[in-house]
């Protein structure tokens, strides 16, 4: 709609991943290495994790993009929560195998003769998994097991997992030891800064043929990266609102002003109606955490929050993440010890949230009894 009025030949902001696009920040740059890196390798597994909408996707196409077709056979799957034998099939179709009856030795039959006639044709097997954080433990598990298919002693299949987060996690966990011995490159994609956010926007602009209209100012620029918080998805989301906005309300200047207005318009999308940081604190510093405890329809995130914030344990973490991310694909021993140290901090973390979820459902059982106390009543009347 806007793109002729502004003089753009192409929509510089669309939600699809594309490698055209793909803006080589830092973090994306080094995270781009590992990848090329563990591509040269061709074996075992390379994870690749970020919040959502970091950018995971995006830098893998833009790999792909610049290699040889004639000598890598590629199958890219985005999972859902996937059993261990549909996954297989979704593999098998992605090769455009025959899946048969779906029975699992079928398909690994028809998986291995195939991997085997292309390694002997002189391709390699490059399986791309996206959104693994939804694989059940039992697929992550079948994962392996198509590693292991190996020609005269070189491994068949080389495999990139693409997962959020929590992905690390599953990583670290209990059973996925012999996983961990097969990773040869890990990195955890974190967003733009704010310097960053102004060159990413200024870079899509202009492969769409931008001619600096609209004008966005400096400020501008730094409200877009508050609200946004340097993750490329929103950035997106937020700027084709606003040249929307600006083509509607013919403007031709984007200050922060109209960042404001369109991002209060649309605030509740990016973050699904939940309060503002400073409403969370404040209602923290107004209840003691027993009230928070005695309060239903509390968020158990904030009840969390209540017990970590002042150890600022999260931050902390996410920290020595990026500083041991930053130290190349060259770890020594000890560095990748402080890695899996991380990875048990946050299964601990994980641990100390499940009891409070089950102190909150206690405590819910407790003030969901009959109660006789007039101030019970008036207490309740109060918070509704």
């Amino acid at each position: 709609m806007y793109e002729e009025h502004f003089g753009l030949t192409r929509k510089p902001f669309q939600l699809s991943p594309d490698a055209e696009f793909f803006f080589p920040s830092a973090e994306h740059r080094r995270a781009l290495s590992f990848l090329q890196y563990g591509l040269m390798q061709g074996d075992g597994f390379i994870v690749i994790t970020g919040n959502v909408g970091t950018g995971k996707t995006t830098l893998v196409h833009a790999m792909l993009a610049e290699q040889d077709d004639s000598d890598l056979s590629i199958a890219t799957i985005v999972t859902s929560n996937l059993s261990e034998n549909d996954l297989l099939q979704l593999v098998a179709h992605n090769f455009d195998l025959p899946t048969g009856d779906g029975n699992k030795a079928t398909l690994l039959g028809h998986l291995e003769d195939f991997f085997v006639d292309e390694a002997q044709a002189g391709r390699r097997i490059l399986l791309v998994v996206d959104e693994a954080q939804n694989l059940p433990a039992e697929s992550v598990e079948e994962l392996r097991m198509l590693s292991n298919f190996q020609l005269d002693g070189k491994p068949l299949v080389q495999i990139f997992l693409l997962g959020q987060q929590e992905f690390r996690t599953t990583v670290l966990s209990e059973g996925f030891e012999q996983l961990r011995q097969r990773i040869i490159a890990t990195y955890h994609l974190n967003p733009l800064n704010d310097a960053e956010t102004k060159t990413y926007i200024e870079h899509r602009l202009s492969i769409a043929g931008w001619q600096d209209s609209p004008t966005f100012t400096d400020e501008a620029y730094g409200g877009i990266f508050s609200f946004t918080e340097g993750v490329p998805r929103r950035i997106n989301n937020l700027c084709d609102r606003l040249l929307l906005y600006a083509f509607l309300e013919e403007i031709e200047t984007i200050d922060r002003d109209v960042v404001e207005v369109v991002s209060n318009e649309i605030g509740a999308e990016f973050w699904g109606g939940m309060p503002e940081r400073s409403e969370i604190d404040d209602h923290l510093e107004s209840e003691s955490p027993a009230e928070v405890f005695d309060s239903p329809d509390m968020p158990l995130e904030t009840v969390a929050r209540t017990m970590f914030d002042k150890a600022n344990v999260q931050n902390r973490l996410t920290t020595l993440e990026r500083a041991v991310d930053g130290l190349g694909h060259n770890l020594k021993p000890e560095i990748a010890q402080i890695r899996e140290e991380i990875g048990f901090l946050r299964v601990m973390m994980d641990d100390l949230l499940h009891e409070v979820r089950q102190m909150a459902q206690n405590s819910v059982k407790v003030t969901a009894a009959p109660r006789t106390s007039g101030s019970s009543k008036s207490t309740r009347k109060k918070r509704a």
